[in-house]
């Protein structure tokens, strides 16, 4: 069942203070390993979705780029990298795949499970641009391979070869053309999340689209695709955005006391220029997968960035504990957009590229909560 996130709907968001989270201060804002940035961060996940542990340490995935890059350069060098918490700290295990191994120029975000008793490692993701390219364009295909994770040194590898997912076709707009664009208005079909339904109606693969048939540019989706015999099929679409919104980012699910829950990030300049939303987390309600669904909290905003620092946090991600893993983005701008420090040589002084503070959210049927952290 496909709804709909209306302009209504948006249009009930209030500048509430309790939806937004702190201000950071300078002692949370240094990077968790200095000479990298890191953003969209997700966690290598059990089938039941719970976090992987390997030698007693969760183990995660990032985009990554060299800190030495100013911001807006790393996504033209993005690669994904497995990174691991436990004793001791973050630590940093190198890149995922052997250099040239993905289908495109760069690597953008995916997900990851782990099987303990074969030790198989499935990765989905979304190769950018093309090999071997001599500009970045903005070509993006959802790719999966698997290998074999290794212990100890917390290290992938015996990867088998990288194919196609699912393609698009149908309702979802396809990005084979797409050479050039903007960030934030490029059109989409990345971001690969997988799920099992634990009501056992299969398996699936929800990812970040744009509609074909469209009535503005301003036309995001939330698309879905189900495993079988012959590889993943198409689904109609679980949330369109036409006319609000051009990209609701990386989809996922939580279930939580029978009720599914999807949410997805999505920026305030994507917005419709005729719809005003902040950059936040938002999300929906349904019985089962297939919904119906409804917003959370009436309007879909779950947590916002301070008002202070609208730019200061992105790519929310929640875990099945209900904790909220993000990114810092630009901190400490006192008013100031990104693109005044960009442009002013001051990108990286203000750019995060690192974990974000967690956070925690309550869920009780259709309202959603941030909690004080404590």
């Amino acid at each position: 069942m496909t709804i709909s996130w209306t302009r209504e709907q948006v249009g009930l968001i209030v500048d509430d203070p309790a939806t937004c989270t702190p201000v950071l201060t300078a002692a949370e804002t240094g990077r968790m390993i200095p000479d990298l940035y890191l953003w969209d961060l997700w966690p290598v996940r059990l089938s039941d979705g719970a976090v992987a542990l390997v030698d007693g340490r969760e183990i995660w995935m990032a985009l990554s780029a060299p800190s030495r890059l100013d911001p807006g350069q790393r996504h033209d060098a993005a690669r994904i990298r497995i990174i691991s918490w436990g004793g001791g700290g973050w630590v940093d295990h190198g890149p995922l795949f052997p250099e040239g191994a993905s289908l495109g120029s760069r690597e953008w975000a995916g997900c990851a499970t782990f099987d303990p008793e074969s030790g198989a490692l499935e990765v989905c993701y979304t190769a950018s641009g093309r090999r071997g390219e001599s500009a970045p364009t903005f070509v993006q295909r959802i790719v999966r391979t698997v290998g074999g994770l290794r212990s100890g040194e917390v290290r992938a590898q015996d990867w088998e070869p990288h194919v196609e997912a699912v393609t698009a076709g149908g309702r979802y707009r396809s990005t084979a053309e797409q050479d050039t664009g903007e960030p934030g208005f490029i059109k989409a079909f990345r971001d690969p999340f997988r799920f099992d339904d634990p009501a056992g109606s299969g398996r699936y693969l929800l990812f970040t689209a744009s509609l074909v048939d469209s009535k503005t540019e301003f036309d995001g989706a939330i698309g879905i695709a189900r495993e079988g015999e012959a590889g993943y099929r198409l689904l109609p679409p679980l949330i369109e955005a036409d006319g609000v919104n051009n990209e609701l980012e990386r989809p996922h699910l939580v279930v939580r006391d029978g009720a599914y829950y999807l949410f997805f990030s999505t920026q305030a300049r994507t917005f419709h220029p005729d719809v005003a939303g902040p950059t936040g987390l938002y999300g929906f309600v349904g019985d089962s997968l297939s919904g119906p669904w409804q917003p959370l909290n009436g309007s879909a905003l779950v947590l916002r960035n301070p008002f202070q620092e609208p730019f200061q946090a992105y790519s929310w991600l929640v875990l099945p504990n209900l904790e909220v893993a993000s990114f810092i983005d630009f901190h400490s701008l006192r008013g100031r957009r990104p693109e005044d420090v960009e442009g002013a040589g001051q990108g990286r002084a203000h750019f995060g590229g690192t974990l974000a503070p967690i956070e925690k959210i309550s869920l009780d049927g259709a309202t959603a909560s941030l909690q004080p952290r404590r």
